[in-house]
């Protein structure tokens, strides 16, 4: 099998692709206060969105997938894959699946935003799967209102991408029992990372801060001058995964690829939300803390003395999260596998010759603040 992964985020090239497959960099955009900007063409949004839809279109029609994985938003930004995807559609057996986190946003706004892309008719027309990546029995969208009822007989939950990810060297950057505090990409950490660096740490507990490779460097100067008994604070580590399952604990946002690596741990955490822009940290904070593998702690209501007290009440502690469906990693290839029989099967009755399996995935490298 060979592949593509299309991504506006810049950073992606450097994570190690799978044999075979191979990145397509689209000029990236960013979050402005009235919605998406460029990132660094000095051009209007709407000769970016056309540029980045011919480039799709493109090598959609160049590479002729078997399948294409689309990640999170169905038609891209401002619908620039609605097109490629027609054009892909009339034109092969391809079979498009949309991938979804678990958790989208409040019902409002997640209705909302399916209304604005056309409603369940047009995913119907451009679909012919829903991928969600999660675990039901902690929180279902369907059932939360945040994915139209009309959909779900295309819906797919895979179990959370936490086991099985990739390790890095497996070498510790910290001595001795510690905490580890980590804030995702970093972009929105600061406040978190604050509270954490102000925390004074139980008897023999080293602590650990990892502020992202996002965060801004003068919030990052300002973590590092600020924490306390000599805490370690860096960028990024090589295995996040490896060091979570180190810790004696863990305190992290509540971003999804975050989420996952702590369950694939019986580490204690305390998750820390965003509240803005979306309702998504908040709601999955809440959904895990209820079924009893995470604790949840407004930002607001988060003081060091509140952080040093949870810590302390941890120590020697671990979780069981063995009931968590946990293997989406091995999942997702399964149901991969099984759209590509059917697009096999779609070809073959058709008379069109199946040929080399190919699949084009666009896929979301960093959570924040990324351009898919």
């Amino acid at each position: 099998m060979t592949g593509l992964l299309i991504t506006g985020t810049s950073v992606a090239p450097s994570f190690r692709a799978p044999s075979g497959w191979d990145w397509v960099l689209l000029p990236g955009v960013d979050k402005g206060l009235d919605g998406y900007v460029p990132r660094n063409l000095e051009v209007s949004m709407h000769d970016l969105v056309a540029l980045r839809a011919g480039m799709i279109d493109g090598v959609l029609a160049g590479f002729r997938p078997d399948l294409i994985v689309v990640d999170r938003h169905a038609t891209g930004i401002h619908g620039e894959l609605a097109t490629a995807l027609r054009r892909a559609r009339a034109t092969s057996a391809v079979r498009v699946v949309l991938g979804l986190r678990e958790v989208l946003d409040g019902p409002e706004a997640a209705l909302a935003e399916w209304a604005r892309l056309g409603g369940p008719g047009v995913i119907k027309e451009l679909f012919d799967g829903i991928w969600i990546y999660g675990d039901p029995a902690v929180h279902d969208p369907v059932e939360a209102g945040e994915v139209p009822w009309s959909l779900r007989r295309l819906i797919h939950y895979t179990g959370y991408l936490a086991t099985g990810r990739p390790t890095g060297s497996g070498v510790n950057c910290m001595p001795g029992p510690y905490c580890m505090t980590t804030v995702g990409g970093g972009s929105d950490g600061h406040a978190l990372a604050r509270v954490a660096a102000l925390t004074p740490m139980p008897a023999g507990l080293g602590h650990l801060i990892v502020t992202g490779p996002q965060m801004p460097d003068k919030e990052r100067r300002d973590i590092a001058q600020l924490a306390r008994n000599g805490a370690t604070v860096v960028a990024m580590v090589d295995d996040v995964v490896h060091h979570m399952r180190q810790a004696a604990a863990v305190v992290s946002m509540g971003g999804y690829n975050s989420v996952c690596e702590i369950m694939s741990t019986d580490v204690p955490a305390l998750i820390v939300p965003r509240s803005q822009p979306r309702a998504e940290q908040r709601i999955r904070a809440g959904s895990l803390a209820r079924a009893g593998y995470v604790d949840y702690q407004e930002i607001g209501t988060l003081t060091p003395e509140v952080l040093s007290s949870w810590l302390s009440s941890q120590l020697g502690t671990t979780i069981d999260r063995r009931r968590l469906q946990l293997n989406g990693l091995a999942r997702v290839p399964q149901l991969a596998a099984e759209q590509l029989a059917a697009e096999q099967l779609a070809g073959t009755l058709a008379g069109v010759p199946a040929g080399r399996r190919r699949m084009a995935a666009r896929v979301k490298v960093a959570l924040s603040r990324a351009a898919i």
